[in-house]
């Protein structure tokens, strides 16, 4: 365990303290008294996975670059682990995004950097089996292994990814030892850090820059490229000329990201992105009406459907300290393809006071109770890998009266089998390793003292939505990429199927959920399609 009081937090690791000695152009749209109106190669929308590389490739190449978020630039210097802070300013909707219905909490990141700045560092390649269903079922060209392979390796040699090569904290050991004793396969995670202190509380920022995202890395890359960053400013709609995308038009948000001032930004430019994410792209393109013959606009999207289990134990886990996630296992992941019950991957999250206290269903005594275990509980998660078969058509991104994105995604029988399934695996991992009781993600779920207990008040539970609790922090598809244009939003390119000019280089291409945590598989195809964009400006 890291002494906290021997680190230094961002002060002196914060890139952005040195923003006007480097020359960075960075506007806070909040502070504008007139509008803004810009001019470039390039117009990015949204800093995270996709933006910020693409932003870099570009700019790199000599491109003029404008980059848009929504969100505010929050930097080390500002990141004191503290809970409060952290989901209010990081986080979409304060951490309230969710399902139309209800029934699911989305996390997703809101700053610069996007969800790259809060995610767990998790980093896997696009599993082989989700490229070959993408060729063989959704139409996708040039996204094989082999094709991929090289740009992978470039973000990865880019972003520090590697395995890490410290001890699991107990966290993610009792993963590991439950998978080794009841025999199902597991493996180590690649993080993408440098210099990390094994603090464990990435998902509120990296308050000493060692995680490799995008607000460290890339969009300072951009930055001392000359490229222009607008933050604060909510991209409305893009602009067009015929069938032809100019560029974009946003409006500037207020100092606590809650209201408009009334300023407006306009950018126009040669080429527009947008990398806003699986929610957000799919509601610019919705609010701007653009062309939409196949009605395929925010439709199939992924959330990875997630439930848990959490068992405590005499031993100290600790979970809220060390690498949130360094195992994981996917036994159960690819039993099936296409075919037979839904697929999950098993990992653990971290365990920070408040964002555990949201796991359980009590309320008064009896949550004080289970917070009072806290260094004492471990809990596992498994990721349901929607969008493969007949019965996981993922869900449909809308727009309100306001403008305002909603995901309306049923969690319907074939997902709640899986969570069923899941919640009886996962317990019985937690006694195999000594857990004194474990209970599931349910509002009717209790503590059970043995496995025994445990399986049969499974079997009982009434397993339907908002009663079994499932949420997703990976947000994928809705515009999906394709060689159709009747059945895809953009080509394997990214260029939008019936417009000019507008290309989508996010999470929101994927044509199902990736069945891994999805920051690699963006960098990778983003740095593909940014790269096959610059051929186009060379020409």
């Amino acid at each position: 365990m890291t002494d906290l009081s021997t680190v230094t937090l961002g002060s002196t690791t914060d890139p952005y303290n040195r923003a006007a000695e480097r020359g960075w152009d960075i506007t806070d749209a909040s502070q504008l008294t007139s509008s803004l109106d810009l001019e470039a190669d390039v117009v990015i929308v949204g800093t995270g996975a996709g933006g910020g590389t693409a932003a870099e490739t570009l700019s790199k190449a000599g491109l003029s670059v404008v980059l848009l978020e929504a969100g505010p630039l929050k930097t080390s210097s500002q990141f004191d682990m503290e809970e409060r802070a952290a989901y209010r300013d990081l986080y979409q909707e304060g951490t309230g995004r969710g399902t139309k219905d209800g029934g699911m909490v989305i996390l997703q990141g809101r700053s610069v950097g996007g969800s790259t700045t809060v995610n767990w560092t998790t980093s896997f390649r696009t599993p082989p089996e989700t490229l070959k269903f993408w060729a063989e079922h959704m139409g996708v060209s040039g996204c094989s292994v082999e094709e991929m392979a090289p740009y992978y390796e470039h973000m990865e040699k880019r972003l520090s990814i590697h395995k890490w090569p410290q001890p699991p904290n107990n966290n993610n050991a009792m993963l590991q030892r439950a998978s080794e004793k009841l025999g199902y396969s597991w493996a180590t995670i690649r993080r993408n850090v440098r210099g990390c202190l094994n603090l464990g509380y990435c998902g509120l920022g990296c308050p000493v820059d060692a995680k490799q995202s995008m607000l460290v890395t890339t969009i300072p890359g951009a930055l001392d490229n000359k490229a222009k960053l607008v933050h604060r400013a909510r991209v409305v709609r893009v602009l067009r000329d015929g069938d032809a995308v100019k560029g974009v038009e946003a409006e500037a948000l207020t100092p606590d990201d809650r209201g408009t001032t009334g300023q407006k930004i306009t950018v126009r430019a040669t080429r527009t992105i947008l990398a806003g994410g699986a929610i957000n792209t799919p509601a610019v393109l919705l609010r701007s009406d653009v062309p939409d013959p196949g009605e395929r606009i925010g439709k199939r999207t992924f959330l990875h459907p997630t439930t848990l289990a959490m068992g405590i134990y005499d031993e100290s886990i600790d979970p809220f300290y060390g690498a949130p996630q360094s195992i994981y296992s996917d036994h159960f992941q690819w039993q099936n393809i296409h075919t037979g019950p839904v697929g999950f991957k098993l990992e653990v999250p971290p365990l920070q006071p408040a964002f555990a206290a949201g796991f359980y269903t009590a309320a008064g005594e009896e949550l004080t109770q289970s917070m009072d275990k806290l260094n004492h509980t471990q809990c596992m998660i498994a990721l349901m890998r929607d969008g493969f078969h007949e019965q996981s058509q993922g869900g449909a991104v809308e727009i309100n009266d306001k403008g305002q994105p909603l995901l309306d995604y049923p969690v319907n029988e074939y997902l709640l089998e899986g969570v069923r399934r899941a919640w009886s695996i996962m317990l019985e991992m937690q006694f195999a390793t000594g857990a004194k009781t474990a209970r599931p993600a349910h509002v009717n779920g209790k503590h059970y003292s043995s496995w025994k207990e445990a399986k049969a008040a499974v079997a009982a539970l009434d397993a339907v939505a908002h009663k079994s609790k499932v949420g997703s922090a990976h947000v994928m598809g809705g515009c999906p990429m394709g060689d159709d244009p009747n059945q895809s939003v953009a080509d394997c390119d990214g260029k939008f199927h019936h417009l000019d000019n507008l290309y989508i280089m996010d999470g929101s291409l994927f044509p199902t959920s990736i069945g891994a945590n999805p920051q690699l598989s963006i960098y990778g195809l983003v740095y593909k399609l940014s790269s096959t964009l610059l051929t186009h400006f060379q020409a």
